[in-house]
């Protein structure tokens, strides 16, 4: 297992895309320039895919019939990004999407492409307020963590990060790195997701990796105002940097933000850090998190 490699996390703008040919080269454009700087895990937000909405015309101001469209071309997104993960040797993390799952539901989910073409879902676990109404979205599950060629991530989709037992039943089944893709139409939200990834950071003494959408996009009634800037999180402490901040990007400037990461670091503050968040945590009492899946995305089982 690789325990050392680059990170690449997506400030990624909501662009006005004439046809899916455009989305695609689009895409295939931020993965190989990602590629191209050695980063071996991309993270792209939640949502990002609603650019693709404004191929229904009109259709985009309209909530139901915006998803309904989306959820028609996923399986030609998910196509694009399976063959990207295997072209370029990468992890990917596609931007999430509402998928309709077979009970008529529509949910959340972002995918995880592994190089060997196995893929992973984590469905969002708490929607917020406006995905359940008016979109009707609603929750989903279970809390999955995913076993990698570079190591065990979990997934807190935006809001997700905010709630601290969802990622902790991540790390106590080994995640590692916590991504958190995300969407906010406000800085304050923004800073609701970022303070809840920092604060994932510190009590699971992990990595925390925050991917936001930015931009306007007026034409849609989901994604019309983005604000945010991505960044690497740790805990501040025993080789991490002191303000726990190991990589930010510029606020509402499009682009890669890369950091290196190094798991063995995760390892030693968990044993040997001036604090022992990640050990002491059944100190507070009962707080108990709930279970979380393991899935492998190694390639390993065919």
């Amino acid at each position: 297992m690789m325990r050392q490699f680059r990170i690449a996390t997506a400030q990624y703008p909501i662009d006005a895309l004439d046809d899916l040919d455009a989305y695609e080269a689009k895409i295939a454009d931020w993965v190989d320039r990602a590629a191209g700087q050695g980063a071996k895990l991309l993270v792209f937000p939640e949502y990002g895919s609603m650019e693709l909405t404004h191929l229904s015309g009109a259709g985009a101001r309209d909530l139901r019939r915006s998803i309904e469209a989306l959820d028609r071309l996923i399986p030609e997104i998910d196509s694009l990004h399976q063959s990207l993960a295997r072209r370029h040797d990468v992890h990917i993390l596609a931007a999430s999407a509402p998928v309709q799952g077979g009970d008529g539901v529509f949910r959340n989910v972002a995918r995880l492409f592994a190089p060997c073409g196995a893929v992973g879902r984590q469905e969002k676990i708490v929607p917020t307020p406006f995905e359940r109404d008016p979109w009707g979205i609603l929750g989903g599950g279970p809390i999955t963590v995913f076993r990698t060629r570079i190591g065990m991530i979990g997934i807190c989709i935006c809001y997700d990060a905010e709630f601290p037992l969802i990622a902790r039943a991540q790390a106590e089944a080994g995640a590692e790195i916590i991504l958190v893709p995300s969407c906010t139409e406000t800085v304050r939200g923004y800073w609701r997701v970022r303070n809840g990834a920092v604060a994932r950071a510190l009590e699971n003494q992990c990595y925390a990796v925050h991917s936001p959408t930015i931009g306007r996009a007026p034409w849609s009634a989901a994604v019309e105002e983005n604000h945010g800037a991505a960044g690497v999180y740790g805990p501040p402490d025993l080789g991490f940097p002191e303000n726990g901040i190991v990589a930010l990007g510029v606020m509402d400037e499009p682009g890669w933000v890369t950091a290196e990461i190094d798991l063995d670091l995760v390892a030693a503050v968990r044993t040997q850090g001036a604090v022992r968040n990640f050990q002491h945590w059944p100190e507070q009492g009962v707080v108990t998190a709930p279970m979380a899946e393991v899935v492998d995305l190694t390639g390993r089982d065919g």
